[in-house]
């Protein structure tokens, strides 16, 4: 019974782990990176037609976007998702396949021009998509499932969905796990030895009082904890929780310069909350001389999601969304709404004279509609970009939020002369006092508790905030290590590995992965020293210190 760590270790994107349990191999989450990688992630130790579970947390590309590579090499089996996620995934994998492929015809000509032989081929493409949609297994909020049981009945593996209101259909998962090991602990003699344990994965913990959907659900009970740690260092700014006014000052400012607004925004779940407050700002007339703007929302994978969310309104929204609903009111749509397709419909917008709000996709700047509105709006000191999500370190957004002068677009220099914003508070993620309450809900101590999906130091500083609110052993596992659940302790503590910088060319030499190998065995050495007199370890700190010291001049 192990749990190795995969992807979103020290990083924010790519949330893999792997789930080794009665004979079965299971993957929980299946991300693709997004932005620069700061950490290399660990190979999976079997291949990807050996892996017999998915189980998806949500639908969002840095949690699911790998699947359609995993059905390319051979996965067969289930994917267990809510009922929302199901839809939303499958919206979401089918454009990333689009993207994929769109993105290898455009390196392929700019490689012809330049008589470059090797060609470049997409990640997947979207035959593997629907192969992987086709694996997709609804599952209800609350129910417990049986996923495998053994022949005999002596071993078994249940999993249950909670709604943690990060996005539609978004959970925490709850793994129960029931395994007979044979080993030798002292106690047993090496006989055959039953043990049952749960793990709980919180996928991303949602912000409370959210638009349209629930806030986070808690669980009471677990022996193992995964928590994301997005924002586990700070706190949201609750000051600016009127989100409507906020953004009608902003709308009345840009539109009175005669500037657009264009708002990054991925297109599922964040569209629909700016949906929801701009229906509230434009039927309250709070932009005066311009109560009549218009919204464009420029991204066909927008427009499918926002029909999925009117599908799964009765599970998953929340007491006032349903209110308007129950009253024939659409929460997510008013009159002034264009919702744009085709590229033809795309490309219209930007000769609109009119002050406008364009929203469009991807919400980091990184694909999509939305690169071709920011070269038309970028150099404008009339209009605004506002930001209302998060921008991982190596992004474009992350670029222009940091105070980039000048960016690159579809091979040509824009200089930045447009109004950079973020809209604070707005966030799907909990802020850190909004993760320890998710904690607070379970009633039993952990044996142990990971934190997983945050910034390198960001882990480091919610672990630590962790064990000094809760006095649990908690650590921040670097990718490629390995804990076994049974015997709660780590079989393997991976070094973090630095990807190298653009331009390098990093080679991995058997006399480094030695040097790797004798570093963590150092560092398992240290975490065993607390026994140590004080004297025998102050000599050992300054050999090690003397030691850095000679390489690093």
């Amino acid at each position: 019974m192990k749990l190795m760590f995969i992807g979103a270790d020290h990083e924010v994107t790519g949330s893999c782990h792997y789930l080794e349990a009665c004979g079965k191999n299971i993957l929980v989450d299946c991300g693709m990176e997004q932005g620069s990688d700061a950490f290399e992630n660990a190979a999976l130790p079997v291949s990807a037609a050996e892996i017999d579970y998915i189980l998806l947390t949500h639908a969002h590309i840095d949690h699911s976007g790998l699947l359609p590579l995993m059905a390319a090499q051979g996965f067969k089996g289930q994917v267990f998702a809510t009922a929302a996620t199901c839809d939303l995934a499958d919206i979401m994998l089918r454009d990333s396949a689009h993207i994929q492929t769109f993105e290898a015809e455009w390196r392929n000509r700019k490689a012809k021009r330049s008589d470059a032989i090797k060609e470049y081929e997409p990640l997947y493409t979207m035959e593997d998509a629907i192969n992987a949609i086709r694996l997709l297994v609804p599952s209800p909020y609350g129910k417990r499932i049986n996923i495998y049981t053994s022949p005999d009945e002596t071993e078994g593996i249940d999993i249950r969905f909670t709604d943690v209101g990060h996005l539609l259909g978004s959970s925490a998962i709850e793994v129960w796990i029931s395994e007979t090991e044979s080993y030798d602990d002292g106690t047993n003699d090496g006989e055959p030895e039953t043990i049952s344990k749960k793990i709980v994965f919180s996928g991303d913990v949602g912000n409370i009082n959210q638009p349209l959907i629930k806030d986070p659900g808690t669980v009471e009970e677990a022996d193992y904890i995964l928590i994301e740690s997005t924002y586990g260092d700070r706190l949201h700014d609750t000051e600016r929780e009127d989100y409507v006014t906020r953004l009608a000052e902003i709308l009345q400012e840009t539109f009175d310069k005669g500037g657009n607004v264009v708002i990054p925004s991925f297109a599922v779940g964040r569209t629909q909350e700016l949906l929801y407050f701009l229906r509230q700002v434009r039927g309250k007339r709070l932009v005066k001389g311009h109560e009549t703007f218009r919204v464009y929302v420029d991204s066909p994978l927008a427009v499918e999601a926002t029909g999925i969310f009117n599908k799964n309104k009765i599970e998953c929204f929340d007491e006032e969304a349903m209110a308007l609903v129950n009253k024939g009111i659409n929460p997510i749509s008013f009159p002034g709404l264009t919702l744009s397709i085709t590229s033809d419909e795309s490309k219209e917008i930007n000769f609109i004279e009119e002050p406008k709000v364009i929203i469009s996709a991807s919400g980091m700047c990184e694909a999509g509609r939305i690169r071709h509105h920011l070269k038309h709006n970028l150099w404008r000191p009339e209009c605004t970009v506002l930001f209302v999500g998060y921008q991982a370190n190596g992004t474009l957004g992350r670029a222009l939020i940091e105070g980039a002068k000048e960016v690159k677009l579809f091979g040509e220099t824009i200089e930045v002369r447009a109004k950079i914003m973020q809209l604070a508070g707005i966030s799907g993620h909990a802020d850190r006092k909004g993760l320890m309450d998710w904690l607070h809900g379970f009633k039993k101590r952990p044996s142990h508790v990971f934190v997983v999906h945050g910034e390198d130091s960001v882990c480091d500083i919610f672990a630590q905030g962790i064990k000094t609110e809760f006095g649990y052993d908690v650590s921040a596992p670097f990718s490629g290590s390995v804990y076994d659940l049974s015997r709660n302790m780590y079989v393997k503590e991976a070094a973090g590995v630095r990807v190298a910088p653009k331009g390098v060319k990093k080679t991995v030499s058997a006399v480094y992965r030695r040097f790797l190998a004798a570093a963590e065995r150092l560092l398992a050495i240290v975490k065993r020293s607390d026994g140590l007199a004080n004297k025998d370890m102050a000599r050992f700190a300054d050999q090690i210190s003397n030691l850095c010291d000679k390489i690093e001049h």
